[in-house]
């Protein structure tokens, strides 16, 4: 089921009963980039999926609102789980996903009973030089011209670029895609580069001291995979390089994420 809840579009799969997963989508991308993991999360998790706001089917907050700040989307999100009534909740985080999902970590760890953070770039200068059509894409001056003339194909093969296994974009994701504005991207990717240049997400999460996953794929060519070992100063972490894998593990190899997501939420504190 699917409806709009504290100005998010929120998607519900499995038992209302079972333990839940909240998963959290990246800049810009959506809740549908989660759907090749979710039957097999569903068959033993209540999984919870948002469209973080001006994303996928959510609406876009007013041009002067903070929302799209690191800590008020988290605050957004603490708000939709005290409204489902959930706490200690096993949190995924796919790339700046990950950055949520520690933000309300911080802001509010009764929420949170675990962390698993996909592709999640620790520091700035882990970022790699861009693929190409992602520089021409979200950089001025041709940046604005030609997010605004972005065809299907376009935006298949900017999201493709990230990944280095053939992946498919349903056309709905693509449909959800399209929705996502130039001057959001924008704001949204420098919010998420002042959040951990604030403090590195490896020592915000060495504070926190939370079950933690560290999912990377080996060939990541957004963030540099060998820092994948920066959570190794997180007490307890688990590291997992996935070999032939890009930046979106969970299309690209959706049985092993889903494999290794599942066999640790099953440590999750989670109750009712």
């Amino acid at each position: 089921m699917s409806e709009l809840l504290r100005g998010m579009h929120v998607v519900m799969d499995g038992p209302r009963q079972a333990p839940p997963v909240l998963l959290v989508h990246g800049s810009g991308a959506c809740g549908g980039f989660w759907s090749p993991m979710v039957p097999a999360l569903a068959a033993r998790h209540h999984v919870i999926r948002v469209d973080l706001p001006g994303c996928g089917k959510s609406p876009h907050p007013p041009p002067s609102s903070p929302s799209y700040d690191v800590p008020a989307q988290a605050g957004q999100v603490a708000a939709l789980l005290d409204d489902l009534g959930l706490r200690h909740v096993a949190v995924a985080g796919h790339s700046s996903g990950g950055y949520i999902a520690t933000a309300l970590a911080e802001r509010r760890p009764d929420l949170v009973g675990s962390l698993a953070l996909i592709s999640a770039g620790p520091r700035p200068d882990a970022l790699l030089r861009q693929p190409l059509i992602l520089r021409a894409l979200l950089a001025p001056p041709l940046g604005p011209i030609l997010w605004a003339r972005r065809s299907d194909a376009m935006i298949r093969k900017g999201i493709g670029a990230t990944a280095v296994r053939p992946i498919s974009l349903p056309d709905d994701v693509v449909a959800d895609l399209r929705g996502i504005t130039y001057p959001a991207m924008r704001t949204v990717l420098r919010a998420n580069t002042a959040y951990i240049a604030e403090r590195s997400l490896p020592a915000r999460l060495a504070a926190l001291r939370l079950p933690l996953l560290v999912i990377f794929g080996a060939a990541d060519p957004r963030w540099d995979p060998s820092s994948a070992h920066l959570y190794d100063a997180v007490p307890d972490a688990r590291i997992e390089l996935l070999p032939g894998v890009g930046h979106l593990p969970m299309m690209e190899a959706p049985e092993t994420t889903g494999e290794l997501l599942l066999s640790f939420t099953a440590t999750s504190r989670w109750r009712a």
